[in-house]
């Protein structure tokens, strides 16, 4: 099961205490600012947790899956997160 947004507003509002509606606007704000920070191709770093990278895919071939014919993928942009050192070791329980 994946951890929901509206579970995070939730926890927040449990363990520090603010209101609903203050939770959920840290947490949209939060959000908003990760976005815009990617949006402008910077890099966004959570010390201990990981890295948000925008990563550049240039143009390349691929197939149609429906019918089986090559094509050209455009180039895009993606974003790609490498996790902590810490992170990786909570997970692994260690």
């Amino acid at each position: 099961m994946a951890l929901t947004k509206a579970q995070i507003v939730e926890s927040i509002h449990n363990q520090i205490g603010f209101n609903q509606k203050i939770s959920s606007e840290l947490v949209e704000t939060l959000l908003e600012l990760i976005k815009n920070t990617l949006t402008s191709g910077e890099d966004v770093l959570i010390s201990g947790f990981g890295k948000f990278c925008v990563k550049e895919k240039k143009e390349r071939k691929g197939r149609n899956p429906a019918t089986g014919d090559a094509m050209m993928l455009a180039p895009r942009k993606i974003i790609k997160f490498k996790y902590s050192g810490k992170l990786r070791d909570k997970i692994n329980g260690k």
